[in-house]
């Protein structure tokens, strides 16, 4: 029997495509890919074409990042098969992809039952991406409910900072990615939310980099330890998810819990278990409250607990290598230092001219640091200028309370190592750090002014 084959009109006919359907073909092609690698993720790169991605392309932005997952997963993916946990994870996923793009992110990668994502725009658009999920979850709770499952919990986490978006790989697969020390604490504190039983916490650096604080209900939670930081970093839960009843009253009871945390955090294990009493009386379902008097218990029991030190000394890894600078911050974290101290021993007559040496010291060596940076182009003075404007903010509060005379010496003092001076550390460490790398990259090894 012959062997059929196309005849030379057939085959061109097979293989003769319009223009028209050529851009069909395109545009479908483009749209597929899309779905793995985000056109908003290339656009930042700046390539609008995939055909022109390179490994090792790069590009230094500011970012929110957020990070979700699913509590509890492993134990409850074991209940189920390999078909029925892909079914429940696209099932879930699908209820939060449209709400994070919505919101102006972009889903950089799924992890298991995880979601990193990122928000180029603002740290508030990322808040409010990140409680417009927690509403789509209590819906999709209610679908899962009524079919007989039961409901489910996700943490969320999200820092604000300097990133790198690239390409990275080998010759036949390569991927987007981002990295930076702002990736890092953003799964940190996506961790946390299972150890303080809240579903939504943020970082210093977001909490100082947003447009406007106030429609938020922030509360302090901690200050804990990141891998790979050379010091603490100050932990905030944002409650605006909860029920109205328990908002409502961690609102009323926000001044006792935190003044229960200094006192659990300067080794005050007695007077921090009385207000967190206090609050837990007010606020029953108030789950961080019962984890800090849990832990006074085993404090009490097991003297694990480390108070924490009040003062910073200054330390060689602070400089800069821009004179100006790093005399202006040294200053300034004495007279911190000394605020700190003469608040702890309640030597009230020594704070007005410390408050008032603060506000001038910081007012002039922040105008330098910014002039420095506006001469020098560097590319994040905006979000540096807006963590310098929001440390005044909180300094102005600060002064207030400290004035009014109405406060105990332990929780005031511990309000200034807070807003302060580890506020001062980690801004050295962080943002300023960040500058004085892109001097040197500019001008060679030192810079001195």
């Amino acid at each position: 029997m012959r062997h059929p084959q196309l005849s030379a009109n057939e085959n061109a006919e097979k293989y003769q495509t319009s223009p028209e359907a050529l851009r069909e073909q395109l545009t479908d092609t483009e749209a597929a890919y899309s779905r793995f690698v985000p056109r908003k993720f290339l656009q930042l790169l700046g390539i609008n074409d995939i055909r022109k991605v390179e490994l090792g392309q790069q590009v230094e932005r500011k970012m929110t990042v957020l990070f979700s997952d699913i509590r509890d997963f492993t134990a409850l993916s074991e209940s189920m098969s390999p078909q029925e946990n892909f079914n429940f994870l696209n099932s879930y996923l699908v209820q939060m992809e449209p709400v994070i793009t919505a919101h102006g992110g972009i889903i950089d990668k799924y992890i298991g039952d995880a979601i990193m994502a990122l928000f180029p725009d603002s740290p508030d658009a990322a808040l409010r991406g990140s409680l417009a999920m927690l509403e789509k979850l209590d819906e999709y709770n209610t679908g899962r409910e009524r079919a007989g499952y039961r409901p489910i919990k996700i943490g969320i986490g999200i820092n604000t900072g300097i990133v790198i978006l690239g390409t990275v790989g080998g010759a036949g697969r390569m991927d987007g990615t981002v990295i930076g020390d702002a990736v890092n604490l953003a799964a940190r504190l996506e961790r946390l939310t299972k150890e303080y039983k809240v579903p939504l916490l943020i970082s210093e650096y977001t909490l100082y980099s947003l447009d406007d604080a106030t429609p938020w209900s922030i509360r302090f939670l901690d200050r804990t330890h990141v891998r790979g930081k050379q010091d603490n970093q100050s932990v905030y839960e944002v409650y605006n998810a909860d029920a109205p009843a328990l908002r409502a009253a961690k609102k009323r009871t926000l001044k006792t819990f935190e003044q229960a945390l200094s006192r659990y955090l300067m080794d005050d294990i007695p007077g921090a278990r009385e207000r967190l009493s206090v609050c837990l009386a007010e606020a029953p379902d108030d789950d961080a409250a019962r984890v800090y008097l849990d832990r006074c218990a085993e404090s009490v029991s097991a003297v694990l607990h480390q108070p924490a030190e009040l003062t910073a000394g200054w330390r060689d890894e602070y400089s800069l290598g821009v004179d100006v600078v790093d005399i202006a911050h040294q200053n300034l974290l004495a007279d911190m230092n000394a605020l700190t101290r003469a608040v702890h021993v309640s030597a009230w007559n020594l704070t007005p001219p410390l408050l008032a040496q603060i506000q001038f010291a910081a007012a002039h060596d922040f105008m330098v640091e910014e002039q420095l940076m506006e001469n020098r182009d560097y590319p994040f003075l905006e979000l540096h200028a807006r963590q310098h404007q929001r440390f005044f903010e909180y300094f102005g509060d600060l002064r207030a309370e400290i004035e009014s005379g109405d406060e105990d010496s332990v929780y005031l003092a511990f309000r200034v190592k807070r807003l302060l001076t580890d506020w001062l550390v980690n801004h050295i460490l962080n943002a300023d750090r960040h500058f004085g790398h892109f001097l040197r990259s500019s001008h060679g090894n030192s810079v001195h002014y």
